[in-house]
C-alpha cells in the first residue's frame, strides 16, 4: 500500500512539474513572441480634447478602464467627425440607417470586423472597444464601427561611412540601423509610413502602396522610372520580418472605433536597393527622410515599440 502510493505521489508530482514547465514554455513564447497579440493600454487613446476637435473625452482614471469595473456614473460625449458623417466610400453609414446590419466579429463581406483581439462585445448593435473605455463615444475620425484595420511597412537599411561600412554606436558598440519615416500632416509627428487596408485588399499590397504612396509619392508620379520600380519589387518581394499584429493605442480611437495593425519590416541588408531610392512625401506626409533607430525616437502612436522590435531583432543599436 505504502509503495503504491508513493508511485501515485512520484507520478502526481511529475505530472504536476509537466504541466508547469508547458505553462512557463508556453509563457516565455507569449511574453517574448514579437509577433502576438496583446492587450494594450490606453494613453494615447484618452488624448483630450478628441484630435481635431474640441471635443473633451470624459475623464477615465486607469482603473477604470476596463469594462468589468462597474462605473454607472460614465458619461462620455458623443463623436463623430463631419467629414465621417459625409459617408465617404471608406466609411460606414450610421446605425441609425436601416438598411445597414454590418456583421461584427467577422469578415462583413470584403470588410473585416474581426479583431486580432479576438471577440469584442455588442451592446445594442455597438461595439466595444475590447481595452476599455476611452471617453468618447462614436466613431470620431475612424470610418468603421469596431476594428479599424491598418498595415505599418517599416522600410531598414544599415546607416555606412562614406566608405560603405556600417556605422557603430561608440556606447553600445552596435551597428546603426535606419527607417523610412514621414512627418504626419494632421499632427506634426514623426511615424512609420502606413494606411488603412482596402476592403478585399491583401495586407501585402497595402504595405507596398502605402509606402510608394507617402514615402516615394506615387500618386503624383505614376511613370517612375523602371529601375525605381525594379527596386521596389524586389525589396517588397524578398523575405520580410513580421514585428506586430494588433491594438494600437491610437488618439483617435473611440469607445466604439479602434484602430490595429499589421506592422512589417522590410530590409536592404546591402543597402543596393535603398540608397538612392528618390525619397518624397506624398498623400497624407508633410515630410519624409531617413530616421536613425535609438532610444530616443519619438513617433506617433507606439510606433516606437514596433521600431524597437525591429532593432533587436536585427541586433542593432537601440
Amino acid at each position: 500500500m505504502m509503495a503504491g502510493t508513493r508511485v501515485i505521489s512520484a507520478v502526481s508530482l511529475g505530472a504536476v512539474l509537466a504541466a508547469l514547465g508547458s505553462f512557463l514554455c508556453a509563457r516565455w513564447f507569449y511574453t517574448f513572441n514579437p509577433c502576438r497579440t496583446f492587450m494594450a493600454t490606453h494613453q494615447t487613446a484618452l488624448t483630450s480634447p478628441y484630435p481635431g476637435s474640441q471635443v473633451k473625452r470624459w475623464p477615465v482614471p486607469p482603473e477604470k478602464v476596463s469594462w468589468s469595473v462597474e462605473w454607472p456614473e460614465y458619461q462620455p460625449a458623443e463623436y463623430t467627425a463631419p467629414s465621417v458623417l459625409a459617408q465617404p466610400p471608406w466609411a460606414d453609414p450610421p446605425l441609425s440607417d436601416g438598411s445597414f446590419s454590418p456583421q461584427y466579429n467577422a469578415l462583413d463581406g470584403k470588410v473585416q470586423r474581426a479583431s486580432f483581439e479576438g471577440t469584442y462585445s455588442v451592446e445594442s448593435r455597438t461595439p466595444r472597444n475590447p481595452i476599455g473605455r476611452t471617453g468618447v463615444i462614436g466613431r470620431g475620425l475612424l470610418g468603421r464601427w469596431g476594428p479599424n484595420h491598418a498595415a505599418d511597412p517599416i522600410i531598414t537599411r544599415w546607416k555606412r561611412d562614406a566608405a560603405g561600412q556600417k556605422v557603430t554606436d561608440p556606447a553600445s558598440g552596435r551597428p546603426v540601423l535606419q527607417f523610412v519615416a514621414i512627418q504626419r500632416k494632421d499632427c506634426g509627428l514623426w511615424a512609420i509610413p502606413g494606411g488603412m487596408v482596402d476592403p478585399g485588399e491583401l495586407v501585402t499590397a497595402t504595405l507596398r502602396r502605402e509606402f510608394c504612396e507617402e514615402a516615394l509619392n506615387s500618386l503624383e508620379n505614376e511613370g517612375q522610372e523602371k529601375e525605381t520600380e525594379v527596386k521596389i519589387q524586389s525589396l517588397f518581394s524578398q523575405e520580410h520580418l513580421p514585428v506586430y499584429k494588433g491594438y494600437v493605442d491610437d488618439p483617435r480611437n473611440t469607445d466604439n472605433s479602434w484602430m490595429e495593425t499589421q506592422a512589417v519590416n522590410y530590409h536592404d541588408d546591402t543597402g543596393r536597393l535603398l540608397d538612392r531610392l528618390p525619397l518624397q512625401a506624398g498623400d497624407d506626409a508633410g515630410k519624409v527622410r531617413w530616421v536613425d533607430i535609438n532610444g530616443n525616437c519619438s513617433l506617433y502612436a507606439n510606433h516606437a515599440s514596433f521600431i524597437k522590435i525591429v532593432a533587436e531583432k536585427r541586433g542593432a543599436h537601440w
